[in-house]
């Protein structure tokens, strides 16, 4: 067996002891070692292999997967530019707290500099959004392999700091890479190294009871549990962005930010902040008013606080209950502003986007998830009708990027197991159409990929650079229509696609269950958008 060889087998083999149950693959001949053993451990049954042809997808395939699961996800590439092709899902990663795990094969560091094919120093590429990097070498001692995975995992799963996110482990690999005969094994069964519980925090007791607001933004479902937890134990109301995982129950406004913006709002002198909030523009200036005391609850060193106004961080918190009536005037005051949300879309003469993810929000139900693309699907979705139950949602909102949105939710579909459902805008879907290019024999996700596709962005049309004055420019270089059809490139792609003009027709195509990997496109309007959004801002 090679030193190349050897060092792929202890390298995957600390993989599984750590836990990790899916690898993600972009081939390449520097990385032959790690992939070959890597199909041995998937034939022998140790784990589930993804393979991609395009790394910027099987990072955000990985990312996906890692984020739904909570486990360590590797993604494994070759040298060279492959590597930089992982940055878009590596930054978002990083922001986010998920615990990607970059195995980057590399040439000896050696070459580095002197003119070698296809190498570069990949130990600076992805720097400024690493928990960890450990460089690997097949001629350094054999000890030192399976030691530098441990590390690596832990540090991306954060189970020392609390603090998830990427990894990366450069493996310097010497040649001959596979040399000799016979069929490649799969890596023998090694000790995990173990680490102990950190315990839960003990709860800081907030003194007073001053009006009082939880807001919860993108988090993890556990994050989402205790936002939840703590806004009805003190009879708060919950301003929760839609991939918060706490967008439900008594305690939840459908219209939060609408009501964070008028007089309810103005009343509020502290709030308790959850997760990572950025969706909206009136939760970021409750967050940076100097009137109002925030608090913020986490368990990670790198908490949230945009408005530089937060004067208390903790683990968890505790308070004595609200002032009756307080609750009472948040949920009154949102079923009257959901009426009036809803009275604007009613009279839009074709589909639009708000309408169109009030269909999708309530077309998945209890054992099935909901995934959402950046820009308006998932500002959309923040004025939608409370879901009955919980249902899982995630969106990509560590970067709020539009790239990898499909890879995402592929990975999300394939951890979770269960029927998915991704809202997405044309553009968002044109950036990642590469991730419907999945190879005969691979893993294969339940997943209904909706596009909402009115042509271009039209959340520029809702911003400052929607204006009159900017109108000759705004097609061009905001809007930027591609003239493509979803439809067909899903098509060009071998994937089964359907366009509807209609709500109802919409509202019938995501009644149906959701099997295997399809794309439904529908027919948006874009025309009126800034109209809508003005009247639905002002209350109808």
């Amino acid at each position: 067996m090679t030193a190349a060889l050897a060092c792929a087998q202890a390298v995957i083999g600390q993989l599984l002891a750590q836990g990790v149950t899916d690898l993600v693959l972009a081939p390449g001949s520097r990385s032959a070692p790690l992939a070959l053993v890597a199909d041995a451990a998937a034939r022998a049954g140790q784990l589930r292999l993804h393979v991609r042809v395009d790394e910027r997808v099987a990072g955000f395939l990985a990312l996906g997967l890692a984020k739904a699961s909570g486990r360590c996800v590797p993604v494994l590439t070759t040298s060279g530019t492959a590597v930089g092709n992982l940055l878009p899902a590596a930054m978002e990663a990083h922001h986010s707290g998920v615990p990607l795990l970059v195995v980057s094969a590399d040439r000896p560091a050696a070459l580095v500099g002197a003119g070698a094919n296809q190498t570069t120093d990949q130990t600076v590429v992805l720097a400024g959004f690493l928990r960890h990097l450990a460089r690997l070498s097949s001629t350094a001692p054999a000890a030192s392999w399976p030691a530098q995975v441990a590390r690596a995992v832990l540090a991306a799963e954060g189970v020392l700091s609390r603090h998830p996110g990427p990894a990366q482990l450069n493996v310097e690999l010497s040649e001959p890479l596979v040399a000799g005969d016979g069929p490649i094994a799969a890596p023998v069964t090694v000790p995990a190294v173990r680490t102990g519980s950190l315990g839960a925090p003990e709860p800081m007791v907030l003194p007073g009871t001053p009006p009082t607001v939880v807001i919860c933004g993108d988090a993890s479902a556990q994050t989402g549990r205790a936002a939840v937890r703590l806004a009805v134990a003190a009879g708060l109301p919950l301003v929760a962005e839609p991939t918060s995982n706490a967008r439900h129950g008594a305690h939840a406004l459908a219209t939060g930010r609408l009501l964070l913006a008028g007089d309810l709002g103005a009343r509020v002198q502290r709030a308790i902040v959850f997760g990572r909030p950025n969706l909206s523009r009136p939760v970021m200036a409750l967050l940076s008013r100097p009137d109002v005391e925030v608090v913020v609850v986490t368990d990670s060193p790198a908490y949230v606080d945009p408005g530089w106004r937060a004067s208390v961080v903790a683990g968890a918190v505790s308070l004595e209950p609200a002032p009756a009536g307080w609750l009472g005037a948040w949920q009154r005051a949102d079923r009257a502003r959901l009426a009036d949300v809803s009275s604007v879309l009613d009279t839009a003469a074709g589909p639009t986007g708000p309408a169109l993810a009030r269909l999708v929000v309530a077309a998945v139900g209890e054992g099935e998830v909901l995934c959402l693309g950046n820009s308006n699907p998932i500002r959309d979705a923040d004025l939608a009708p409370l879901a009955a139950g919980h249902v899982p949602v995630f969106g990509n909102r560590g970067l709020s990027g539009i790239d990898g949105t499909i890879s995402t939710a592929i990975g999300v579909a394939l951890a979770t197991g269960d029927p998915t459902t991704l809202l997405l805008g044309d553009l968002a879907f044109f950036h990642d159409a590469g991730a419907l290019a999945i190879g005969p024999g691979e893993p294969r996700p339940a997943l209904r990929v909706v596009v909402a596709d009115d042509g271009g962005g039209s959340i520029f049309a809702t911003l400052e650079y929607g204006q009159p004055r900017f109108a000759s420019a705004f097609e061009r270089v905001f809007a930027t229509p591609t003239g493509l059809d979803p439809a067909a490139v899903a098509a060009g792609y071998g994937v089964p696609a359907r366009r509807v003009d209609t709500l109802a027709a919409a509202a019938s195509v995501l009644a149906e269950p959701v099997a295997g990997l399809e794309v439904v496109v529908v027919s948006i309007d874009r025309s009126g958008r800034a109209e809508q959004a003005r009247r639905i801002a002002l209350g109808g």
